[in-house]
């Protein structure tokens, strides 16, 4: 008799620690779409603190140049009227296009481009970048482990039960940033 009591207590044991393991694995992994999220936002606050300066520093060497300026100076107040991820994600995409008209238009500027200061912010400026892309990256594989136990059986039933949903990953909107850059030596 006792027997008949212990076997469904013990199957009923082994279905809440079932659930409950899924269930923190799900915490688990939002917690680290999270952080991998403020890892790419630390960069980001990074190039966005950078640009003042490179602005200073350009705008004595391109007085003939205002529209690029202004492009850039636009873009970077979009990123702090931007409301949620998805506009962030295409105010950021706008401001490393005008960035880069920015860099382009700097190589007719020969005075500009021999200046310390410019090629310092420069380099501290394409380091950032090289960052932000690993910390997508990183923020883009751990959005897929969390669609993958939000999506797959038996996590879709904790996922569900609870109100876990998918994360959206980051990803590059503007076709033209997709395409290769054309460099050119002459």
């Amino acid at each position: 008799m006792a027997v008949l009591f212990l076997v469904p207590l013990v199957l009923a044991l082994v279905v809440v620690m079932w659930g409950v393991g899924i269930y923190n694995g799900l915490v688990a992994a939002r917690n680290r779409v999270k952080e991998a999220w403020a890892q790419v936002d630390v960069q980001l606050k990074r190039r966005f603190d950078l640009i003042p300066n490179l602005i200073e520093t350009v705008k004595g060497y391109m007085q003939h140049e205002r529209g690029t300026l202004e492009a850039v100076t636009q873009a970077r107040a979009a990123i702090s009227g931007a409301g949620n991820m998805a506009q962030r994600v295409e105010a950021e995409a706008g401001l490393s296009a005008a960035l880069g008209r920015l860099f382009a238009v700097s190589e007719a500027y020969p005075d500009l481009k021999a200046s310390t200061n410019f090629a310092s912010l420069q380099e501290e400026l394409a380091s950032t970048e090289n960052k932000i892309g690993f910390a997508r990256q990183f923020y883009n594989e751990t959005v897929m482990n969390m669609n993958n136990r939000v999506q797959m059986f038996p996590g879709n039933i904790i996922a569900g039960m609870f109100h876990f949903g998918q994360e959206t990953f980051f990803k590059v909107e503007d076709e033209a940033q997709r395409e290769a850059p054309k460099v050119s030596f002459n």
